[in-house]
């Protein structure tokens, strides 16, 4: 019987050494960057591609509310009519003695003007509606029937800009009447131009106003 010695054993296999691959911080980091941007165009070709609804402003029917409160024997200054495209967006009154009345409107570019009565001083509607500090420009005397001759003029530092005035007589005497927004000075002068305190003839359709 022969022994074979330890020379004559097989030799043995060596193990598989592993694959090697990069598995430092700058690689991690250079795919984490390749994932994002990867998602990133993703999400703004979907946003490019995707059906955008069309969201148009609903008129609050403001024509209405100006017929109910005159109902109540309240006086409120009012637009008698909106230019073509403009769009009646938000309408507010407050009861007081007297109360506040206010009206929101956006313009056939969809930038906005309100108005705003009150019996309260220039300088404070200016702070909640405009800004804290307004620039006062030149008076102005655009053509209006409620009787004020002089307009103050006023902008902000975001290209805002606003006109005040006081109602001397009538109804509305010694309250403050604001014309401000984004719209442009001449919009916003033909809106004055529109606002009457003239009675309804009649009580058109729409919702009733609601009060605060």
């Amino acid at each position: 019987m022969k022994i074979s010695g330890v020379s004559d054993l097989p030799a043995a296999t060596p193990p598989e050494q592993p694959s090697r691959y990069n598995r430092s911080f700058g690689g991690l980091l250079a795919a984490m960057v390749v994932t994002v941007l990867f998602v990133g165009a993703y999400v703004g070709f979907r946003a490019l591609t995707r059906d955008q609804p069309d969201i148009e402003p609903e008129s609050v029917h403001y024509l209405s509310c100006v017929a109910d409160l005159q109902g109540t024997d309240t006086t409120v200054a009012y637009p008698v009519a909106l230019p073509a495209g403009w769009i009646d967006s938000s309408v507010a009154f407050t009861r007081g003695s007297p109360p506040s009345w206010r009206l929101g409107i956006l313009t056939d570019r969809g930038e906005f003007v309100g108005v705003v009565q009150e019996k309260k001083g220039v300088s404070d509607l200016l702070s909640t509606y405009v800004d804290e500090a307004p620039v006062a420009g030149e008076d102005a005397a655009p053509e209006n029937t409620l009787g004020v001759t002089t307009w103050q003029t006023w902008s902000d530092r975001g290209g805002d800009h606003a006109f005040s005035g006081v109602l001397d007589s009538g109804p509305l005497a010694g309250e403050t009447l604001l014309v401000y927004g984004s719209a442009p000075v001449e919009d916003q002068e033909a809106l004055i131009g529109l606002l009457t305190l003239d009675p309804l003839a009649d009580h058109p359709p729409g919702p009733p106003c609601s009060s605060s």
